[in-house]
């Protein structure tokens, strides 16, 4: 990908469609800054769930994925990455009940994963960069 000024710009891994930003910003305004996290599990686990940051302790092994809306951090488990790193991820919102856990809930919508599998060349960008942080190297979920 390239900026407007012609210099190269990172590869998203994630980013958040217009209308899941407009619920992200009016959660953000209730509840401060926020974060979400992509655990894999099974039912609404495997829905990317967001919560106040700092409220869920990101293990270790968990990978960011990068930061929606800003400097709002999106985490994966490592064993969801290890099933989803050759895809390039949009986050979406639908009507209905999610997981009680996750903020959006109480709003009647639910946040969901679209995907697309990264092409050639944008994986061999990707393999090329370092890889995404994780718990580990880094000191806070934020």
């Amino acid at each position: 990908m390239a900026a407007a000024d012609g210099a190269a710009s990172p590869l998203r891994r994630v980013v958040l469609s217009p209308a899941a930003e407009d619920v992200l910003t009016r959660l953000a305004g209730r509840h401060g800054p926020l974060m979400f996290h992509q655990s894999g599990g099974c039912c609404d686990g495997s829905s990317p769930m967001c919560y106040p940051r700092g409220e869920f302790l990101v293990g270790a092994a968990d990978v960011l994925l990068g930061r929606v809306a800003g400097d709002t951090p999106f985490w994966m488990s490592a064993s969801q990455y290890t099933y989803w790193r050759h895809t390039f991820l949009t986050v979406d919102v639908v009507p209905g009940r999610g997981s009680g856990f996750s903020l959006e809930a109480p709003e009647g919508v639910r946040f969901l994963l679209r995907s697309r599998l990264f092409t050639d060349a944008e994986m061999e960008l990707l393999d090329a960069e370092p890889a995404p942080p994780t718990g580990e190297t880094l000191t806070e979920a934020g």
